[in-house]
Parts: structure tokens; sequence; C-alpha cells
């Protein structure tokens, strides 16, 4: 009975969990037709070939360019997000100098500030530059990730040692060579981890592009589906490309998961013991 109920709680989150993702996989291999006739929890005639070749020769191949702008969005803010978060953590870990306190607390303060109220007067500060309505407008704000530089600072107090370090500047080595050959090394679980919540953070965000893009050949795929939810009621037809594109959107972030999971996990259980 003690070993039952956890095992029953368990089994019911992870269906909660798994329901809406079953949900599109069935909805995105039926027909229009099929869609609202069958049950909405089990495979009819399966279309799911039909309707990917349907979604990626529509309008010319959009949303492979939207899939396209996601991933460069997201695979750029993540990968220069989590050197800055590294190194700014890293130092506020390893260097003494005044304020370093005060900086720590103002980039832990970031970390309950939520993106949508910042979207609004990131919005404002481009347009004084111009700058709205390009990938930059998306691309630099992207980049910020106050809990990454909270994680990295945790990680790294940990984990690099300080005589390690010492014994590094003996032998001639710069900080930055220190940084990128030493420590990086002792910190790549951590930096794994790091990388793995901003690349889902980044792909998922949708109010900022909203509120800087008016190109949609700017759009990330997230506000292209958006899109076209909204012209649903004139165009039909966009539903089953709707469905089938957000089932095309999560495999990324399947794939990422997939591939790094070693190393999030060891990061993970490393960071517990210590």
């Amino acid at each position: 009975m003690k070993k039952s109920l956890p095992m029953l709680v368990m089994g019911a989150c992870t269906l909660y969990f798994l329901v809406p993702i079953w949900w599109l996989l069935v909805a995105a291999s039926k027909s229009r037709g099929e869609f609202s006739s069958t049950n909405p929890l089990w495979f009819a005639d399966f279309k799911l070939i039909d309707n990917l070749r349907e979604l990626f020769a529509y309008r010319d191949g959009v949303f492979l360019r939207w899939l396209g702008n996601s991933i460069v969005y997201t695979g750029g803010a993540a990968l220069l997000g989590t050197v800055l978060a590294a190194m700014c953590g890293y130092a506020l870990a390893k260097y003494r100098f005044p304020g370093r306190e005060a900086i720590f607390n103002v980039v832990l303060s970031g970390v309950l500030v939520p993106a949508t109220a910042l979207a609004l007067p990131l919005f404002l500060i481009f347009s004084q530059f111009n700058a709205t309505n390009t990938f930059w407008s998306v691309f630099l704000p992207s980049l910020v990730n106050p809990f990454g530089v909270y994680l990295a600072r945790i990680y790294a107090t940990a984990s690099v040692p300080d005589e390690l370090l010492e014994a590094a500047r003996l032998d001639g080595s710069g900080e930055v060579r220190t940084f990128f050959t030493v420590s990086t090394k002792l910190m790549f679980p951590a930096l794994v981890t790091i990388f793995l919540f901003h690349f889902v953070a980044v792909w998922n965000n949708f109010l900022l592009p909203l509120i800087m893009l008016g190109n949609e050949r700017l759009f990330p795929v997230t506000l292209g589906l958006y899109t076209w939810n909204t012209q649903v009621n004139q165009h039909p037809e966009l539903r089953m490309l709707v469905l089938t594109g957000a089932l095309v959107s999560i495999i990324p972030l399947v794939i990422a998961f997939l591939l790094l999971q070693r190393f999030w996990r060891n990061g993970l259980g490393s960071g517990a013991i210590k």
C-alpha cells in the first residue's frame, strides 16, 4: 500500500501530461472530415504523411521558414546565452570585488520578473533605435538568462576548487584560458542544464515575437501557427495545418531532451549531492 499509492499518483500525473501529446498525434494523423467525426483519442485512416506534405507545401513552404527561424532564434540564443550566463555566474562565484553580492541580488531578482512584464519596455527601447520588426529585436532580448547565472554561480562555487585555479595561474594560464579550458569542463553538466532550460524558454516564447515582429518572414513557428489559428474561421482548411504544425514544432524539443538528458540528469544528481 505504501508503494502502490505513490505509483498510482505518479501514473495519474504521467497520464495527465501525456494525454495532450497523444491527442495531438492522433488529431494530426486524421483527415479534415475524420477530425470532428471520429474518436478524438484514437486513430482513423492514417493521413499523417499527406498532412505533412500539405503543411510543407502550403504557401511555398512558409512553415519551413518559420521552423528555420525558430531554430536560429533558439539555437543561437541558447548557446550564446549559456556562455554569457556561465561567465557571469563563474565571475560572481570565483572573484571578490566590491558590489558582488549586490549584483548577484539584482540578477536573482530578475528571475522573479515575468517575461511578459518586460515585453512592452523592450518594444519601446527597440522603437527608439528603429530596430523593431528585425531579427535582432527578438534575438538580443532572448540572450538574457538570470536563472542561468544563478545556477552557474551555485555550480561553480561547488564544483570548481579555488586550489585548482591557483595552480592554473601558477602555470601561467590566463583567466580567460583557465575558464574555457578548466572551469567549463567541471561545470559542463550545469551548462547542459542551463542550455536546455534556455532552449525550451526561447522556443516557447510567444509574446515577445508577437509584439516585436510584423513581417511574417521573420516569424518563429509559434507565432506563425498562431496567425494561422486566428484565420481558421475564414479558412477551415488551416485547422489541420495548425495541428500538424504543432506536432512538428515539438519534435526539436524532444530531440534536444533525448540527446542531452544524460548530461542533464548527471548535472541534477551532482548538484543534489553537493
